[in-house]
């Protein structure tokens, strides 16, 4: 399924994969959230609850999205974090992949703490 991602004067497009939690997050949309920024990654809150899945992990490509059960949080991952190891995307514990940008990501770093974002679909 595609989606498309917002945040003041940027869109991105994105596509969520069939799974679990792909198809959760595409059941509760449009979802609105507030931006929370940790070096390259954004994630916000939403009102999705899932388990963590077997093959979560917690290296991302750049682009992936994911899904933190512990926060039930959305996560975009575009570059290093804190937790990185040189310049991989690591989040701070496991994830749950369920979907990719399918958009430049360098507009992402131009995302502040606090900034409103809504998520889809197309």
């Amino acid at each position: 399924m595609e989606i498309q991602i917002k945040s003041n004067d940027i869109t991105m497009r994105a596509e969520l994969d069939e799974t679990p939690t792909g198809a959760a997050i595409a059941a509760a949309l449009p979802i609105d959230g507030t931006v929370n920024r940790w070096g390259g990654e954004v994630y916000f809150s939403i009102p999705v609850s899932v388990g963590l899945e077997a093959d979560s992990r917690d290296i991302l490509e750049p682009g992936e999205l994911g899904y933190w059960p512990t926060g039930n949080a959305f996560y975009i991952f575009f570059g290093a974090t804190p937790a990185s190891q040189g310049d991989e995307c690591r989040a701070a514990s496991n994830v749950n992949v369920f979907g990719r940008i399918l958009s430049n990501l360098e507009p992402l770093w131009n995302i502040k703490n606090g900034a409103q974002i809504r998520i889809q679909a197309v």
